[in-house]
């Protein structure tokens, strides 16, 4: 495979898994009342602002920015603002339980008891959000489809 080849390959499978990651995490979020009304109440009890209106526009970005992921649409845009997303996650949910995504706190006669996760999923979603945002959708989404018709109305006016 040339490069040119896996550079325009190499952001399918990242757009993939975060899109249907924040597609599965967005849609309760978003569309169940209980999801929803959970979201928020969490929201209010780490104190952020406007718990409502954020829990509306988190979840949005979460359910349609992983659509748009998926589809290759505006996966600048989206990389970022879930970069954002899971920065704020990170730091006000998941630093004070450590890295490890698996936080056993105990052992009962059914198997481990697990607690709130670590921030490890975070940086993970992070580091693939910051790939996307520095190579963009890549040959196969709707962004690469848009930049190619630009270059060729832009080649026959030239």
């Amino acid at each position: 495979m040339s490069s040119s080849t896996a550079v325009s390959f190499a952001p399918l499978p990242l757009r993939l898994v975060l899109g249907i990651g924040f597609t599965v995490h967005g849609y309760p979020k978003l569309l169940t009342a209980s999801g929803y009304e959970s979201f928020v109440g969490m929201l209010d009890g780490i104190g952020v602002p406007l718990p409502g209106l954020m829990g509306w526009l988190v979840a949005a970005l979460e359910l349609v920015g992983g659509l748009a992921l998926i589809a290759g649409a505006l996966v600048t845009i989206v990389s970022v603002l879930g970069s954002v997303n899971m920065l704020v996650a990170l730091l006000a949910v998941h630093l004070p339980h450590g890295f490890s995504f698996m936080n056993i706190t105990g052992q009962t006669e059914q198997g481990p008891k697990f607690g709130m996760p670590g921030y490890e999923v975070n940086l993970l979603y992070i580091a693939g959000f910051l790939a996307l945002a520095i190579l963009g959708g890549g040959r196969y989404s709707i962004d690469g489809a848009v930049r190619r018709l630009g270059e060729k109305k832009r080649e026959r006016s030239g």
